[in-house]
C-alpha cells in the first residue's frame, strides 16, 4: 500500500461502499470479497491418516499441507481451522458461525461415524458446498481408477463382484458411490467379518445404512472367505491384511486396490505374483496412486466458479469420468490407469466437468 488513496480505498471511507452493497443484497459478497475463492479446511484431529486421534494442534501440519495443494493445484485460498472440540453439535455450530467468510467447507480427518452426522447437519444448514474429502474425494478417485482398470480386464461395472475391507468413512463412502455407479455385488468387511443386514455385533448407524444396500446375498464370514471368487478387492483398512493366498482365491485376473497408508494391505509385487492383473495403492512411490489430490482441488474449483450451493452426486460422477478420461486408450496399461496427482491437466478437466453439471 503506497498512498493515502490506497488506504482510503482498502479501509475507510472507500470500504463502506462494498459493505453497503452487500447489506442491500447478500449475494454481492461474492462480487466484492474473496468469499468466492475461499475454503475452510475443518478438522478436530481425530482421524489423521496413519496417525489416528492426535488432536487439533498435531493435525495442523496436515491441514496446512492440504491448503498448499488447494492453492498450488487449483488457485483456491484455503484456511486450516483446527477445532479444540470433538463434540458434534459444537463442531456444527462453529462451522455454521464462520461460514459467511467462506465459499466452501472441506471437512478433513474427522473420525467416523461422527463425520457422517457432522456432514449431514452442515449440508442441511448451509448454502455453500460441504465436502468431506475422506469420504467423497476417496470415492471419486477410486471410481476413476476402477473405470480404467475395468477396461483393461474387459469387465463391466454392472457385472463385477467386489470385496471391500474396512467399514470406516472412506470404505462406506466408496461402496455407496460404486453402487450409485452401477455396482450390484459388493460386500464390506470389518474386524468382525462381512457387514450384512441383520448383523447386530460391532455395528453403528453408518454400517447399518450401508448394509441395507450392499451384500444383497447376505454373505457372512471373515475377509478370507468373502474375497473368494471376487473380481475386485478394495482395501481401506490396515497394512498386511491380505495374503498371497487370498488374492489367489479371487476370480482370474483380479483387480486389487490396496489403499491402506503408508503400508498397503498387500504389496503390489506380491499381489501380481498371485495373479492380480491391475494393482493400485495409496503410495506416491508406486504405480497407480489413488490420491485424493486428483479430486478435491478440481471439484472445489468447479463448485466455486459456478457458485454451487452443494457438491452433488452427479458432480462427483462427472469428476470421476473426467479423471479417468485423461488416460487415452493408447496410453492405458496395467501400471498406468490414473494420472499423476501433479498432472496439470487434472484440475482443469475436473473443474470443467463440475461446472458443466452445475449449468444443466
Amino acid at each position: 500500500m503506497k498512498t493515502g488513496h490506497d488506504l482510503a480505498l482498502a479501509y475507510t471511507p472507500g470500504v463502506a461502499f462494498p459493505c453497503e452493497e452487500i447489506h442491500k443484497d447478500r449475494g454481492n459478497v461474492y462480487k466484492y470479497t474473496n468469499k468466492w475463492n475461499s475454503v475452510a479446511i475443518v478438522t478436530d484431529g481425530t482421524a489423521v491418516l496413519g496417525l489416528g486421534d492426535i488432536g487439533a494442534e498435531a493435525a495442523l501440519p496436515v491441514m496446512e499441507g492440504k491448503a498448499v495443494l488447494f492453492k498450488v493445484l487449483a488457485g483456491v485460498d484455503a484456511y486450516p481451522l483446527c477445532l479444540a472440540t470433538t463434540d458434534i453439535e459444537k463442531i456444527v455450530e462453529t462451522v455454521k458461525m464462520i461460514s459467511p467468510g467462506f465459499g466452501g467447507i472441506n471437512l478433513e480427518d474427522i473420525s467416523g461415524p461422527r463425520c457422517f452426522e457432522i456432514e449431514r447437519k452442515l449440508k442441511e444448514q448451509l448454502d455453500i458446498p460441504v465436502f468431506h474429502d475422506d469420504q467423497h474425494g476417496t470415492a471419486v478417485v477410486v471410481l476413476a481408477g476402477l473405470l480404467n482398470a475395468l477396461k483393461i480386464t474387459g469387465r463391466k461395472i454392472s457385472e463385477v463382484s467386489i470385496a471391500v475391507n474396512g467399514a470406516g468413512a472412506g470404505a462406506i463412502a466408496v461402496s455407496r458411490f460404486l453402487i450409485s455407479a452401477g455396482v450390484k455385488n459388493i460386500v464390506l468387511c470389518d474386524r468382525a467379518g462381512a457387514v450384512y443386514r441383520g448383523r447386530f455385533e460391532h455395528m453403528n448407524f453408518a454400517k447399518q445404512e450401508i448394509a441395507e444396500i450392499s451384500n444383497l446375498r447376505l454373505e457372512k464370514g471373515a475377509l478370507g472367505r468373502v474375497i473368494r471368487g471376487k473380481d475386485i478387492f478394495i482395501g481401506l483398512s490396515a497394512a498386511g491384511l491380505v495374503s498371497w493366498e487370498m488374492v489367489r482365491s479371487m476370480a482370474p485376473g483380479p483387480i486389487v486396490f490396496a489403499l491402506a497408508n503408508p503400508v498397503p494391505e498387500i504389496m503390489p509385487d506380491e499381489a501380481k505374483k498371485a495373479g492380480a492383473r491391475v494393482v493400485a495403492t495409496g503410495r506416491s512411490n508406486l504405480p497407480n496412486q489413488i490420491n485424493n489430490a486428483l479430486g478435491f482441488p478440481g471439484i472445489f474449483r468447479g463448485a466455486l466458479d459456478s457458485r454451487a450451493k452443494a457438491i452433488t452426486e452427479e458432480m462427483k460422477m462427472a469428476a470421476s469420468r473426467a479423471i479417468a478420461g485423461l488416460i487415452s486408450k493408447r496410453d492405458l496399461r496395467p501400471d498406468y490407469i490414473i494420472p499423476n496427482p501433479l498432472d496439470r491437466r487434472v484440475v482443469p478437466a475436473v473443474a470443467s466437468a463440475v461446472r458443466r453439471v452445475r449449468k444443466r
